[in-house]
């Protein structure tokens, strides 16, 4: 998309701004539940920017502007977004709050719409305003929308409920084990706003953002175990209404904001960090007594029961037979050229959507080539897609959502022969993998103490990678799912000190780039169990693997491997093989057995 049409953007909100009576303004990546991955509706910065990552914000005043982004999009902001409009500004080196107090002048007015941040954020933001004499506003209506004369509507798509087979336990379950931790904690009511957490405790699902099997909806949770629950009415079906019986009473989606007014004196357990600033505002306003707590519902959908870990399981073999076909066509295919990102991300879909079971996918695939590889969260379109060449890596991190399980693997190849650069990155890479996927660890361990062992091959050469080790995944839902996270303690990431505990699926995709070269990723998810150690002290966790798919050997520099390391990786083939072998034709089964053949020790390969 042109400059010109950012720019024309950018003097419209700027006018509208002018027409509020307010001097900037804070356009977050979000929505009126603190998503990760928003509707449609919500791409304010996209829109406005034309940066298309998960992550990040901008800041707008009547001379300068700004974009916000992690160190996982520091080249991809500056491909997307024009640095003559926006500024481009790291965090957490600096903030938003920081770039506003260097730019802004005393009585100058800096509008936020309530229902897009933290009570936090905004208290942060006002208190480092005021010290430079300006203010902070919250806005009834946001300047955007009404500089957008084209935004889409919310999604209108009915919610579906998902079978108690699959969940593992029935919704009225859930709701009486969040109002007996009300009762416990001397609490009236929890207003949930999170969208996999209000899926998750009704046992629904929806279509309402792309890839995240989720409906628009707000929910109250009583300690009688009966709820409220706003989402537009056209969106509930009569087979929803039957699921969620009578102790569900369901209200517009609309009539949320209103329903906070009738909690006054009411003891109402909010998540700072899930609910939004407006939520608080109308509590406080309406007198009810706020008491912080998380979200009841988190940490129960992360610890996964035992039908949530079988589906998911099933889900990952039909997600491994889809990426197998995959890496056997790449194989063939992209040396001979004419192949790229695009379709190569397509065709992916194709093997997945053979399955048959595909809900959709669990993210945009990250299809990148050569230099593009470097872009942790590289986002393949029309104007940035790449042509797959010989003698480049190719790294496809992809993901499926099955009824059963959500999928997410990261592999890496080669298209012709790889560098002695390359090879022993990758294998870098690998013996973090193999280091972590092996570890023991006491109950408590948190994730900032074993993201380490994913490094620390990598660190004796001196580099790193700029994300986290591991995130959580959930059942059938978000593909980002807290509260748990492997990923180092600087920088106050969310979930690195959250005990991981027995029933957690997470990632383990430690990594390399390259910048203008190539990248390289290898990720599996792994679910947290005990294990039992003769002679042991302490209760014993570690992690078993649950993605199947072969990982490049030709890529594998195997004398920097131990022997036990090596023997991880023909073990972890050789269950490859076997769980996925069956699901495929006699061909691919040729092929698989061939990626999955014991690593070569011959003393000549070792020496390679």
């Amino acid at each position: 998309m042109s400059s010109t049409i950012h720019a024309n953007r950018l003097a419209r909100v700027r006018a509208e701004l002018k027409a509020q009576g307010l001097d900037g303004f804070v356009v977050p990546i979000s929505d009126e539940h603190m998503s990760e991955y928003v509707g449609d509706y919500a791409q304010r910065m996209a829109w406005l920017t034309g940066f298309g990552g998960s992550a990040g914000t901008a800041a707008v005043l009547p001379e300068k502007a700004a974009v916000f982004v992690d160190g996982r999009y520091t080249v991809q902001v500056r491909d997307q977004v024009d640095g003559a409009l926006f500024d481009y500004v790291g965090v957490p080196q600096s903030s938003v709050a920081e770039w506003l107090g260097a730019n802004i002048s005393a009585g100058q007015k800096v509008g936020y719409d309530p229902w897009l941040h933290t009570i936090d954020w905004a208290r942060g933001l006002e208190k480092a305003l005021a010290a430079k004499g300006a203010s902070l506003v919250a806005v009834d209506a946001n300047p955007l929308d009404a500089a957008w004369d084209d935004q889409p509507v919310p999604s209108a798509a009915v919610v579906t409920v998902h079978d108690a087979a699959l969940a593992g336990q029935a919704a009225t379950q859930k709701r009486e084990i969040i109002a007996d931790w009300l009762k416990a904690n001397g609490l009236d009511t929890t207003v949930m706003t999170a969208l996999d957490s209000i899926a998750w405790t009704f046992n629904i699902r929806g279509t309402d953002v792309s890839h995240t099997p989720v409906g628009l909806a707000f929910a109250l949770l009583h300690a009688d175990a009966t709820a409220d629950l706003f989402i537009a009415p056209e969106k509930v079906t009569d087979a929803v209404r039957a699921h969620l019986g009578n102790s569900v009473r369901i209200h517009d989606r609309d009539a949320f904001e209103a329903a906070l007014a009738d909690l006054k004196d009411r003891r109402v357990a909010v998540d700072p960090d899930r609910a939004v600033a407006a939520i608080f505002t109308a509590l406080e306003s309406a007198g009810a007594k706020i008491a912080r707590h998380r979200d009841p519902a988190v940490l129960p959908k992360a610890i996964k029961n035992d039908a949530e870990l079988s589906g998911t399981r099933a889900a990952h073999v039909r997600d491994g037979v889809a990426v197998s076909r995959f890496l056997k066509w790449m194989e063939e295919v992209a040396p001979q050229g004419g192949l790229d990102e695009l379709g190569a991300a397509a065709k992916l879909r194709e093997f997945r959507d053979a399955n048959g079971a595909l809900r959709d996918l669990s993210f945009d695939t990250i299809s990148a080539a050569g230099p593009n590889g470097a872009l942790p969260h590289y986002k393949v379109d029309e104007t940035t897609n790449r042509a797959i060449e010989t003698g480049t890596l190719y790294l496809v991190d992809s993901g499926g959502q099955y009824d059963d399980g959500t999928t997410d693997i990261t592999r890496t190849i080669a298209v012709g022969a790889p560098t002695a650069e390359m090879r022993r990155r990758f294998t870098q890479v690998l013996k973090g993998h193999i280091a972590l996927a092996t570890a023991r660890f006491p109950k408590g361990t948190r994730g900032s103490q074993l993201d380490i062992l994913a490094r620390q091959y990598l660190w004796a050469d001196g580099v790193d990678y700029a994300h986290g080790t591991g995130h959580g995944v959930g059942s059938y839902l978000a593909v980002h799912e807290g509260p748990q996270r492997i990923a180092k303690p600087a920088g106050g990431q969310a979930g690195t000190e959250e005990p991981l505990h027995a029933g957690m699926i997470l990632s383990n995709e430690p990594g390399y780039y390259k910048a203008g070269s190539f990248g390289i990723r290898i990720e599996n998810l792994v679910v947290v169990t005990p294990v039992r150690i003769d002679g042991a002290e302490e209760d014993m966790l570690g992690f078993e693997t649950i993605t199947f798919a072969p990982i490049a050997q030709n890529l594998v520099e195997t004398a920097l491997l131990s022997p036990a390391e090596a023997d991880w990786l023909d073990a972890y083939h050789a269950e490859v093989f076997a769980k996925l072998a069956p699901g495929l034709s006699a061909d691919d089964r040729a092929w698989l057995e061939a990626a999955c053949a014991p690593l070569d020790r011959t003393p000549a390969a070792l020496a390679a």
